[in-house]
């Protein structure tokens, strides 16, 4: 069964909220040796995750937008690892990172 039209668009609000969120959490963390590559990568795998769907969205075939829907997962998982990266660096982003 296929995602109806209104499943599409609540996807990709909450998936545009995810990203303006990382980008928000990433302006609190402070700059350090540490916290600068983490904060990069964070950003570019949260906002890759929109990108991607656009690209599944857009997708030739259902084959087509299962790979490019893998890519939309994994981005995900590795922006959830960079978070609790930031958060093992910056204990006090505990509170911060959870809704993330």
């Amino acid at each position: 069964m296929g995602f109806r039209r209104w499943d599409i668009r609540l996807l990709t609000k909450r998936i545009t909220k995810f990203e303006e969120n990382v980008i928000l959490f990433c302006k609190k963390v402070p700059r350090n040796p540490i916290t600068i590559p983490l904060i990069t990568q964070l950003v570019k795998g949260g906002t890759s995750v929109g990108a991607n769907y656009c690209e599944a969205d857009d997708a030739e075939s259902k084959k087509d937008f299962r790979h490019k829907t893998g890519i939309v997962k994994k981005e995900s998982r590795e922006s959830k690892h960079f978070i609790r990266m930031i958060v093992a660096a910056v204990p006090k982003l505990k509170e911060d990172g959870k809704p993330l």
